[in-house]
């Protein structure tokens, strides 16, 4: 695995963790969060909803660097790290994705050419070297690199990169259970057999439209 690749799945961990651990106010709305929910299920079409998040910010970015404007670099600068932390949710999703088994070559055609075309744009706003660029220059930066990661990232194989992704899920879960004491390895294991059961149970079980107690009408 490159060290590109190595550091796009890193950031991908810290971005899966953040979004576990904060509320979604952090990079993406309220209304942004919602249409996420309802495609929870789908990961090509909470991709493809990711990389039109994504595309909203490059948009506003353009607006903002385009006329002078007191007090901008701050709007400019949050914007920034809220398109970054999209990119970082989209190499997660993908990976999480990877681990289930999921189908995920339309989703990932979509990711490269929408984050090619906003590469473009990103560059171009940094080789324009705005008036206040010295302000958010790092932002920017750091913006332009996960990017292009992150478009390495969705050209790499699909089994060669679920691959990776596997094997670095079993080292971190080997690390952790290292640290783990007796008592909670046996928990773990036993939270994660019930969870299995859980979706096993989930998976099998046939959509109704029945109400709960209903009996079916014999014929």
């Amino acid at each position: 695995m490159s060290t590109k690749i190595r550091r796009a799945a890193i950031a991908g961990v810290l971005a899966s963790a953040a979004l576990c651990a904060q509320a979604t106010r952090d990079f993406l709305t309220a209304d942004e969060v919602d249409k996420i929910r309802v495609t929870a299920q789908d990961p090509n079409a909470r991709l493809a909803l990711y990389a039109g998040f994504a595309r909203l910010r490059i948009d506003m970015l353009k607006q903002a660097v385009a006329k002078e404007k007191a007090g901008r670099s701050g709007f400019i600068h949050q914007t920034i790290e809220d398109y970054t932390k999209i990119i970082e949710a989209i190499d997660t999703v993908t990976d999480d994705a990877l681990k289930r088994g999921a189908p995920l070559d339309v989703g990932l055609k979509t990711v490269a050419d929408a984050e090619r075309a906003m590469l473009e744009d990103l560059k171009a706003i940094q080789e324009s070297e705005p008036s206040d660029l010295d302000r958010y220059k790092f932002v920017l930066t750091n913006a332009i690199e996960t990017t292009e990661d992150s478009i390495e990232l969705a050209e790499v194989d699909i089994a060669e990169r679920k691959k990776d992704v596997l094997h670095k899920d079993a080292q971190d879960r080997k690390k952790l259970q290292e640290m783990m004491t007796p008592e909670e390895v046996k928990q773990r294991k036993q939270a994660e057999q019930k969870r299995t059961e859980t979706e096993t149970k989930q998976q099998r079980k046939a959509p109704t439209l029945r109400r709960k107690g209903e009996v079916p009408k014999r014929h």
